[in-house]
């Protein structure tokens, strides 16, 4: 066994928080893990192995059983994509319906330290403004002033202090968010294979290049994702 492997041996870590941290290549023999909560985003395209079986497949069918249309977020053409937009507006559109039915203030919660409902949604503006006003249309200043980005991307180059330091009223926000579904709905309406497959600057890696497909794949992951989080945090306020 390598000197630098960190070794666990008889080590209590019931109700341990990992958050942003890798375990990546782990190797756990013998744990308990009886109530173990993983949450994953990027399980698709790696492996978890329990007991030998690699149970990424199964994860992945049963969030598409639980999400009719998240399937549909891989297209390769311009029809599969419009009818997988149509199926993320139809479901996100569910979401905001059960969120304005809960009490006032609902959407401003935050459930152990992770965004509320409203920044949720301010965030998928401000994924929509980064991977096609950035990166496909290449805009000089892509973004809207009530996005919400991650802290990280500070560090980016960009002048972050145009984002909204006060809280916007959910009505802001639904307007922002509306207006960033039009343009992803009339992008895809006129979009051809062509297109599809031209090469742009990734987003935060400017020195690499993808295609536009790609660019438009990151904002349905970031959709569905997102989804799954906003759901998972409204089910939690009961």
């Amino acid at each position: 066994m390598p000197d630098d492997v960190k070794v666990f041996v008889d080590r209590d870590l019931q109700g341990a928080l990992f958050n942003r941290s890798t375990l990546a290549g782990a190797v756990m023999r013998g744990v308990d893990v009886d109530g173990l909560h993983i949450d994953a985003p990027w399980l698709a395209k790696g492996t978890l192995l329990v007991n030998g079986v690699d149970v990424a497949p199964l994860v992945e069918a049963e969030l598409n059983r639980r999400f009719p249309g998240r399937a549909l977020r891989q297209a390769g053409d311009p029809a599969g994509l419009r009818e997988a937009w149509a199926a993320l507006e139809g479901a996100w559109a569910a979401a905001v319906d059960r969120a304005l039915s809960m009490p006032p203030g609902a959407v401003d919660v935050s459930v152990d330290g992770e965004w509320s409902f409203a920044q949720t949604v301010r965030h998928l503006a401000f994924a929509t403004d980064t991977w096609l006003g950035r990166s496909v249309w290449r805009l000089p200043q892509p973004f809207h002033p009530l996005g919400q980005p991650h802290a990280e991307y500070e560090t980016d180059g960009y002048d972050m202090s145009i984002f909204a330091v006060e809280q916007p009223t959910f009505d802001e926000v639904l307007q922002v968010r509306a207006e960033r579904q039009a343009m992803m709905r009339d992008f895809l309406a006129a979009v051809t294979p062509e297109l599809l497959a031209e090469l742009r600057p990734s987003a935060w890696w400017p020195d690499r290049q993808v295609s536009v497909l790609h660019c438009l794949h990151v904002i349905f992951d970031e959709e569905w994702q997102h989804l799954r989080f906003a759901l998972r945090d409204l089910d939690a306020q009961g």
